[in-house]
């Protein structure tokens, strides 16, 4: 008997072969792009879907991150407060200069994001994991921690990028482009392709799916639970660091209300991408697609009469609900 045959009939194609929770939101995908070139038709020029991949980039590249905790049974709110107490920092430094060359003042700049944002994920983990505080309470201090030391840091203001050497180099990692594809959506690749490797193509993504799936199954089987539940978180704060890195030459200046709600934007990417919000089923590249649904929501709603562009914070709401209540009931089905 051949694969082609069973119990000596042909093989028929069957759509339960399919992972719809996985295909599901290519297909949302697709339809919102046709959609859009009826809705109005300069959405499908080059230019205004290249600036809607370009908008995403940084709900993309954080939700690599949240795909790690929320896969590990994890859950991160401090990703915006984070996101402002980083690129903070990050200005205040590049302001000292501390180092005469401006290009190594940029890069220790880079290195002090990236650091920030590793060491504040690693708070979040340890917090989680050794002081055994419930992820949605943990976050939510550590949020309000971080949103409270930004407002102190930039005294209720504004932090502005002074050094104009600096600003200059530093303005084509955002406004640039190589080979004519700007440098967010690089960024974007560059993440989600690391991203999709380690998850997929690693011992220590299999842990975090395993975690996931059965925190005590998982260390019945010799998993380090606490380790792989502090690293994702640790993966959540470089993502962070990484998006920061974006965020800063787009506007040369950092306040308390940056990033404000772009938690619920990671994990609505994260959810509408097929992840499990209960863990144990992790999708990369549904995440980045779920990202990229927000953004062209968004920009249909900016394009069209039909919504006021103020509700865009209330669709998102719906989105992630919507979600969850498609997902729960395509798990039921398989």
């Amino acid at each position: 008997m051949t694969d082609a045959t069973v119990k000596g009939r042909p093989r028929r194609w069957s759509m339960d072969r399919i992972n719809m929770a996985a295909v599901a939101p290519f297909v949302a995908l697709v339809v919102l792009l046709i959609a859009g070139t009826f809705v109005n038709e300069n959405f499908f020029s080059v230019n205004n879907l290249i600036n809607v991949l370009t908008r995403a980039a940084f709900t993309a590249i954080i939700g690599v991150g949240a795909t790690f905790v929320i896969s590990a049974g994890g859950l991160d709110l401090s990703v915006g407060s984070m996101t402002a107490f980083v690129a903070s920092l990050m200005i205040m430094f590049l302001n000292t200069g501390a180092v005469a060359d401006p290009f190594w003042m940029l890069i220790a700049g880079v290195a002090l994001a990236i650091v920030l944002g590793a060491a504040c994920g690693l708070a979040n983990g340890l917090i989680v994991t050794v002081g055994r505080i419930e992820p949605f309470i943990a976050t939510l201090g550590t949020m309000g921690v971080l949103r409270g030391l930004t407002t102190w840091l930039s005294q209720g203001g504004s932090m502005t990028l002074r050094a104009a050497d600096i600003e200059t180099i530093y303005h084509p990692i955002y406004f640039g482009k190589v080979l004519g594809v700007p440098v967010p959506i690089i960024f974007i690749a560059v993440t989600a392709i690391v991203g999709a490797f380690v998850l997929y193509r690693t011992a220590y993504g299999r842990h975090v799916v395993a975690v996931g799936s059965s925190e005590d199954v998982a260390r019945y089987s010799g998993i380090a639970v606490g380790r792989v539940r502090t690293v994702t978180y640790i993966i959540q704060g470089v993502c962070v660091g990484i998006a920061v890195l974006l965020y800063v030459p787009r506007l040369s200046a950092s306040n308390a209300t940056t990033g404000l709600l772009w938690e619920l934007q990671a994990i609505t990417a994260v959810v509408v991408g097929g992840t499990a919000l209960r863990g144990g089923i992790g999708r990369v590249w549904g995440t980045i697609c779920g990202a990229f649904i927000l953004e062209i929501v968004g920009n249909i709603m900016l394009l069209s009469n039909f919504i006021s562009e103020y509700l865009i914070g209330a669709v998102q709401g719906a989105i992630i609900i919507i979600a969850m209540l498609v997902q729960r009931s395509l798990m039921r089905r398989t």
